[in-house]
């Protein structure tokens, strides 16, 4: 990442000495550089925070802006200097640097489009191609600047970055992009008084409501997560023996998930899917849930509905859960084909399912049951061996016995359940990848 920094430094001052050769009128006021360096601060002050540790603002509007008004070679200091933000642990020197670098290489390469295709001197509906010109550059540069850095830093793939971060902003980005034409213009011909900053702050403040728009997306998602989150937790708390069992299946399945090589964003979502998996189980009646002697056939096919239901429960909020919804669906399907709901069997069932299957059956096993004693970790692991291939995906198993003699947090459940309801350091950790923390191992915390 440092690398990556560095050749960005690099690029920036090449990009910078380059523009300062381009022709240019006479340096701007410094009243007018102080005015939209201090809407740039405003701006990155009220920036709306996105999965993968980034963030998004309407900086980029101020940014293009400033390139139209300024000599190419300012836009790029403005974006690079007039930012704020507290250093901390989620902020560091170098994530710092590393926006600072972006925004100025992108201002400086939106700087240098609009100055290139400001010189075609074109008219009419043209006279437009610059700003949408010098908008594009801008997007394309910062986004692919900020997407590369995500993978360098999480190992995610682009492409998942894109989706997550990128996709359902990029409309509402290239939309807004020409609104710094019209401040850049206002600016210099102003419609109120002598100066043209107080139209520019009355937009301003309007641009700010757009916003909501952006925040009240992750808001919403936030919310759903708590409400399934809330269900989860009601509905291990009904039972002893199933206390915490959702977080030790999710701990379970993030360390088998990255042992099978799946990247941070796969795993992020397999723990919540794991989380869960179970909440179909809400809608089966407590006397048949907590039941403390086996079931009956009739019982047990109403237990069985839980998978279903879960997907009934999540189906109002699918645009939210379409990823995880097969782990609920099919965690118990087996590898042989005799499981459930549909019978699938071999790869037929989704990779998440079965990595979620494996981890539900050893949590279930060592934690046991009211009519069933709970199992050593040792018989619990000599069981999956011994169902591996007839319930259990075998190369899954393989890698789990792998990781188990590791000795991971989750081996032992006790450990596990003291760990977790610890001060330190499990709970200062988020719900969704707070699971990935359990990779300590439990002779670490004895």
């Amino acid at each position: 990442m440092l690398v990556y920094i560095f050749s960005l430094v690099i690029a920036l001052v090449g990009l910078f000495y380059g523009l300062t050769l381009l022709p240019h009128e006479n340096a701007p006021r410094v009243i007018d550089l102080l005015f939209w360096g201090s809407l740039l601060i405003w701006s990155s002050r009220i920036s709306i925070q996105l999965p993968f540790f980034a963030s998004i603002s309407h900086s980029f509007v101020i940014h293009l802006a400033s390139v139209v008004l300024f000599p190419a070679w300012i836009p790029p200091i403005l974006a690079a200097v007039f930012r704020y933000k507290k250093l901390d642990e989620f902020n560091p020197w170098y994530k710092d640097l590393f926006n600072r670098l972006q925004f100025g290489l992108s201002a400086g390469l939106s700087a240098l489009a609009w100055h290139l295709l400001s010189a075609l001197s074109l008219g009419g509906i043209a006279s437009l191609i610059p700003m949408i010109g010098a908008s594009l550059v801008y997007f394309i540069a910062n986004v692919s600047l900020v997407v590369y850095a995500i993978h360098l830093s999480s190992n995610v793939a682009i492409r998942k970055i894109w989706a997550t971060n990128v996709s359902w902003l990029s409309a509402s980005y290239l939309l807004l992009a020409p609104i710094a034409l019209f401040l850049a213009s206002a600016y210099t011909k102003p419609l109120v008084g002598d100066w043209g900053g107080f139209t520019v702050l009355v937009f301003m403040v309007l641009l700010y409501f757009s916003r909501f728009y952006w925040d009240e997306k992750v808001k919403l998602e936030d919310s759903f997560n708590a409400t399934i989150d809330t269900l989860v937790q009601a509905l291990d708390a009904k039972d002893t023996f199933t206390r915490l069992h959702s977080e030790r299946v999710s701990a379970i399945s993030v360390d088998l998930a990255k042992a099978k090589g799946l990247d941070e964003a796969d795993r992020r979502k397999i723990a919540y899917g794991a989380r869960i998996h179970d909440i179909g189980k809400v809608g089966i009646p407590d006397d048949v849930l907590l039941k403390p002697v086996r079931l009956t056939s009739q019982e047990f096919e109403l237990i069985k509905s839980h998978t279903t239901r879960g997907v009934e429960i999540l189906k109002p909020a699918a645009r939210y859960f379409k990823e995880v919804l097969p782990i609920v669906l099919y965690h118990h399907e087996r590898w042989d084909g005799r499981g459930y709901p549909e019978g699938r069997a071999g790869d037929a069932i989704p990779l998440w399912a079965r990595i979620v299957c494996i981890a539900d059956a050893y949590e279930a096993m060592t934690a046991g049951r009211s009519y069933s004693s709970p199992k050593s970790p040792e018989r619990a692991m000599q069981e999956l061996e011994d169902l591996a291939g007839d319930q259990f995906d075998p190369e899954l198993v393989k890698l789990f016995k792998e990781i188990w003699l590791q000795d991971p947090i989750w081996k032992d459940r006790e450990v596990f359940l003291r760990s977790y309801t610890s001060p330190v350091p499990l709970s200062e950790l988020p719900s969704l990848s707070r699971s990935e923390s359990a990779s300590v191992t439990s002779k670490e915390l004895s």
